[in-house]
């Protein structure tokens, strides 16, 4: 089966979809309303078809799945336009802006018996994939709080807030290894570049059994941080994306009890090491995966769509000036 990839969208992030589909020599198209832009992609490969018709992409019975990388306000109408031409999607995140279109999607996905594919990057990471066992195995024992700092200068965007720009990959990473959603979330947060586009926030999410995580992004800060901490009655792990070396730790820290007082338990720290390959590419080889063996993704969209539930609650209690919103409110 031939698995011809058409991108569209080749800008800030498309093009790295671009490179990826091209080295797995499974690109056909590129599609996007800038010329230029489109020039610069079609004299890196050449012999890629070129358009700025969306068009011209899904009447080619020849392309079997459609890469989305526009902006996400886009991203429910083209997923939608791709879906009903009877191709395959991959939609960078998020899925669309509102639970309602996103649901909207994934039935219509189910009803084309097509591939729904959402690029979640980090669930694609090798050490989030390792971290992930080592939480689902038990070793961390009961998880009791996570906590996830995304931070950065820039990139300043201005057709959504923080919010919806860094947190859908810390929300997906969270969800994923609790393997649920939370039932409440309170979020607060400050604009100051731009009026009503929301520069930093923090997220607190509340699931059963007294679990909770908070999330804080930012493009207003002064290096760039991307670390998540998951805490456990056992032990502790730390996934620091930043650091050149030693990216995931496990700390066998914790607390004792010794004649009925906590004491802090000060023993190893272990460093885990995993094949460093680009998340992108693992991402783009599951999409051809899925595609080929009509296999559910990874980061399929009723994932997606869980996602998606808990950054409209979220962006709910921003606008509510933190208070908090129930995902049951969505339903």
């Amino acid at each position: 089966m031939n698995q011809n990839i058409a991108v569209v969208g080749c800008g800030y992030w498309g093009k790295n979809l671009v490179r990826n589909f091209a080295n797995l020599r499974a690109l056909r198209w590129v599609c996007d309303a800038d010329a230029l832009a489109l020039e610069r992609q079609g004299s890196l490969y050449p012999g890629i078809h070129l358009t700025t018709d969306l068009a011209d992409v899904l009447s080619d019975a020849q392309v079997t799945g459609v890469v989305i990388a526009t902006p996400a306000a886009t991203h429910y109408s083209l997923v939608k336009q791709a879906l009903s031409s009877g191709k395959d999607v991959f939609v960078e995140k998020p899925l669309a802006l509102h639970y309602r279109e996103g649901k909207e999607l994934v039935e219509l996905a189910e009803d084309k018996r097509a591939i729904l594919m959402v690029g979640h990057i980090l669930e694609y990471h090798p050490a989030v994939k390792l971290l992930r066992d080592i939480v689902h195995r038990g070793e961390l024992g009961q998880v009791w709080y996570l906590y996830s700092n995304r931070l950065n200068l820039g990139k300043v965007r201005q057709e959504e807030n923080i919010l919806w720009s860094f947190a859908p990959h810390d929300i997906a990473i969270i969800t994923g290894l609790l393997k649920a959603e939370p039932q409440e979330v309170r979020a607060s947060g400050s604009n100051y570049l731009q009026s009503g586009i929301a520069d930093v926030t923090i997220t607190n999410l509340a699931f059963d059994h007294n679990v909770n995580a908070h999330i804080f992004v930012s493009w207003l800060h002064p290096y760039k941080e991307q670390k998540l901490v998951v805490i456990g009655d056992h032990k502790m792990a730390v996934f620091d994306d930043t650091a050149r070396e030693g990216k995931l730790k496990i700390y066998d820290k914790g607390i004792d009890w010794q004649s009925g007082l906590p004491v802090p338990r000060q023993t190893a720290e272990t460093t885990l090491f995993f094949e460093e390959t680009e998340p992108l590419r693992l991402e783009c080889q599951h999409f051809l995966t899925c595609i080929r063996e009509r296999q559910v993704p990874l980061t399929d969209g009723p994932s997606a769509l869980r996602v998606l539930k808990v950054l409209e609650a979220s962006q709910l209690s921003l606008e509510r000036q933190g208070a908090s919103v129930a995902l049951a409110e969505l339903d």
